[in-house]
Parts: C-alpha cells; sequence; structure tokens
C-alpha cells in the first residue's frame, strides 16, 4: 500500500481546484496549472480535501496512485506559496545577472552564457554569486536550476562552479610530492 498516496492533499483558502475525467487544475494568487490525470487513478474532492485511489489492482496503478498524489499536492503548493531554488557560484570572476529576459552567466568561458528565462519563472541575482530561481511550477523550477548548474557544475578539487545553496561538495586532495 502506496504510504504517500493514501494521505489527502489539503486545498488552503484561496486555492480554487476544477476537477475533470482527464485533468485537474488548480488556481490560486500565483497563477494556474493543470496536471493531465490517467485512468489508473480516481482523484476526488471532498470540502478543503483531495483523496487519489488506485482505479484497479495493476501494478501501473499502485505506481502511479503516490505520484498522482504528489504531483496535485506539487500543483496546489505551487499556486498557494510557489517554489523557490537559489544557486551559488563560486570561483574568481564567476558571477550572474539578469538582463532582461535573460540570465547571463560569466563562468570563466571564452563567451558569456546566456539563458533565457521560461514564462512563468521569476529570476533575480541577488548578489554577483547568488541566483534565486522562483515560480509556481515546481519542475520548471527545478529544471531550470539544473540547467544552469550543469554550464559549470562544481568541482571537487577548489570547489569552483554553480551549486544548489547548501549543497555539500565531497573535496579531494590534490597532487602530492
Amino acid at each position: 500500500m502506496s504510504r504517500v498516496g493514501k494521505n489527502p492533499v489539503v486545498v488552503p483558502s484561496g486555492v480554487t481546484i476544477t476537477l475533470t475525467e482527464e485533468q485537474i487544475s488548480a488556481k490560486g494568487k500565483l497563477g494556474e496549472l493543470r496536471l493531465p490525470l490517467t485512468s489508473d487513478v480516481t482523484v476526488s474532492q471532498d470540502d478543503n480535501q483531495i483523496t487519489v485511489k488506485p482505479a484497479n489492482d495493476t501494478k501501473r496503478a499502485r505506481a502511479l496512485w503516490g505520484t498522482t498524489r504528489a504531483n496535485i499536492a506539487n500543483l496546489v503548493t505551487g499556486v498557494s506559496d510557489g517554489f523557490t531554488k537559489k544557486l551559488e557560484i563560486t570561483g574568481v570572476g564567476y558571477r550572474a545577472q539578469v538582463q532582461g529576459n535573460k540570465l547571463v552567466l560569466q563562468l570563466g568561458f571564452s563567451h558569456d552564457v546566456e539563458m533565457e528565462i521560461p514564462a512563468g519563472l521569476n529570476v533575480v541575482a541577488e548578489k554577483p554569486t547568488l541566483i534565486a530561481i522562483s515560480g509556481a511550477d515546481k519542475q520548471l523550477v527545478g529544471q531550470f536550476a539544473a540547467n544552469a548548474r550543469g554550464w559549470r557544475g562544481p568541482e571537487p578539487y577548489k570547489g569552483k562552479g554553480v551549486r544548489y545553496e547548501g549543497e555539500y561538495i565531497l573535496r579531494k586532495e590534490g597532487k602530492k610530492k
């Protein structure tokens, strides 16, 4: 039995849920998000709670039970509170800035890395070495942060590169004589 799936999702005040057979949509102060539903799970809404149950006893239905519940919880949290990821940049001359609709990263390459900021995301360079990415869609926030980190991930010898805030980098010892 799914430990995640059996817990109901509590809908806070200020969030309206629209439930149809093929999708669920949540609307709140930070926007509107939609999630397509499969026929393997049944979703029901009672007052301010959403419950998810498997439609049948197949392995796929049991697997999608907890996943669907977690995605609906992310939907509700996203439109009410939103999600934020912070990136730290470490290295001499490494910095970031937001220019209009683009995030410009200087990461030691011979050129600047320009990343187009997708609609629905808010990117702020709080310091030249700290980026805050926020938005309602958890997947979009995480993917954009992962793409930015992917340009120059942290290296294990000096720790230079782009890393998530609070991420621990296992450091290696350098060459010995």
